[in-house]
């Protein structure tokens, strides 16, 4: 089934195999052709002129950027990414327009919302199992997820709880803030709905360097995710696809 109109991703990977990576990701898991998702490369140049009602929903994809860095420690691209995502939300939240965010956008979407983001919860790169809350079971773009099922995870800060006002919907025993939504369309996943082993295997290679993980215990880290069996995320992107078009 092809949308009337087609998804945007919002992206911030500076690296190319990472970014292309992704998008790929994202049609295979939304089930989508590329007419039916643009992409905007936010890390690599200012963010045009949107007319949301060309869309169906917005979707933000993960990134090395941390929300709770010290403002004097981010970059200049950062800042300016985070400004113009703040920009964006405000008009998204305000007409509860139909998103998602994943991981960098769990961050965002918190912050912009008055949730403490910092590194409290932190969860080391791998599989964790995730649960539905009864407000996760009974959220219709998540209808057809197990209870609980496992999810690739890697990140440095999360959300200490869910924002004022959001719906708090899956969490893990490491992190309780795994997936909350805001208003009615809004949604926010620690973890990342698009990846499968091999998805995480060639991040984990690209991001070596990037203080996830001490660099020389990449190979134990990626004989440990081939092991995993994370089959259930990608049914989210899968959900909110089929909601939203």
């Amino acid at each position: 089934m092809s949308p009337v109109k087609p998804f945007l991703l919002i992206a911030t990977r500076a690296e190319d195999q990472a970014a292309d990576d992704e998008y790929a990701a994202m049609l295979r898991a939304g089930g989508l052709d590329e007419p039916q998702l643009h992409r905007v490369r936010l890390e690599a140049a200012p963010m045009p002129a949107l007319d949301l009602d060309r869309y169906a929903g917005v979707v933000l994809g993960g990134g090395p950027f941390d929300s709770s860095d010290p403002e004097d420690a981010k970059s200049p691209t950062q800042r300016r990414v985070e400004a113009e995502l703040r920009g964006l939300l405000d008009e998204l939240v305000a007409r509860d327009f139909p998103f998602l965010g994943a991981c960098y956008g769990v961050g965002t979407l918190g912050v912009h919302q008055g949730a403490v983001v910092d590194r409290t919860y932190g969860e080391p790169i791998g599989a964790v199992p995730v649960t539905l809350t009864a407000d996760g079971r009974a959220d219709p773009v998540l209808a057809d997820l197990p209870d609980t099922f496992d999810a690739f995870v890697g990140h440095k800060e999360a959300c200490r709880d869910v924002p004022p006002g959001a719906v708090l919907l899956a969490s893990s025993p490491t992190c309780r803030v795994q997936m909350f939504r805001v208003r009615t369309n809004l949604y926010a996943t620690q973890f990342h709905p698009e990846l499968d082993v091999e998805g995480i295997v060639a991040r984990i290679r690209i991001y070596q360097h990037y203080g996830y993980y001490p660099p020389e215990t990449m190979d134990e880290i990626i004989d440990r995710v081939r092991g995993a069996v994370v089959t259930e995320p990608p049914k989210i992107l899968a959900g909110f696809v089929a909601r939203y078009s």
